[in-house]
């Protein structure tokens, strides 16, 4: 697996710049500047995806446009400040995805379910209404836990509408995303291991991945909906 791909401090050094310049005079003078940390970035995401095509399968690696579009945002500056990319699992039966998001002083990896659509978002929440039983025991599994911590993601005030507000997993019914958060420090990417630790991150939502796979392609008597 790769593991001498690193992310610069120099990366950091023109993404603290751009948030300081974020006007098209400044980036269209620095744009060479900004190809050259956007390929280096690439390269990093590139063997994020080799490593994880070890223990997953990647249909898709998405970097995401440096430019922001302003035009339903009140904040009208035309440049975001970070570089990101996604990574998408293969095919209909594998779901869930993985996200990085580096920036100085804000650096992250998120995994799992950030818009699910209504049909996926209903049959999650039968699931759970039927029992949530194996989705706790998974959400909290030793490793999982000590490296992703809580499960996160927006949720309604109340029950959605046809489900009991006094259903005793009510907590997770309630969820419209269901997602995981690492937060990095500056320095843990600047590290020669941060790749690494990626990788091991990544490779540690897995549990999490397969169940909720399993209930996306089945209905409630476990049968398989692929055709």
């Amino acid at each position: 697996m790769a593991s001498n791909i690193t992310v610069s401090k120099e990366v950091f050094n023109f993404l603290s710049d751009l948030e300081k310049n974020n006007n098209k005079e400044w980036f269209e003078e620095h744009k060479p500047e900004f190809k050259r940390h956007q390929s280096e970035v690439k390269t990093f995401l590139e063997a994020a995806k080799d490593n994880l095509n070890h223990h997953d399968e990647i249909e898709k690696t998405k970097m995401f446009r440096i430019y922001r579009d302003v035009r339903f945002s009140k904040d009208k500056t035309p440049y975001k400040s970070h570089f990101a990319g996604f990574f998408s699992r293969l095919g209909a039966h594998l779901r869930g995805g993985y996200y990085i998001h580096i920036k100085p002083g804000e650096s992250f990896l998120g995994v799992g379910f950030f818009a699910p659509n209504k049909e996926d978002l209903f049959r999650i929440r039968k699931e759970l209404e039927m029992d949530a039983g194996e989705f706790r025991e998974v959400i909290n599994q030793e490793e999982l836990k000590s490296i992703w911590g809580e499960l996160r993601g927006d949720e309604l005030k109340t029950a959605p509408k046809g489900f009991d507000k006094e259903h005793p997993d009510i907590d997770l019914i309630r969820k419209k995303q269901f997602m995981f958060v690492r937060n990095f420090s500056d320095k843990e990417v600047l590290s020669p291991s941060f790749l690494d630790e990626v990788d091991m991150s990544y490779k540690a939502i897995r549990p999490y991945f397969d169940l909720m796979s399993d209930i996306l392609t089945t209905n409630l008597n476990g049968e398989s909906i692929l055709k």
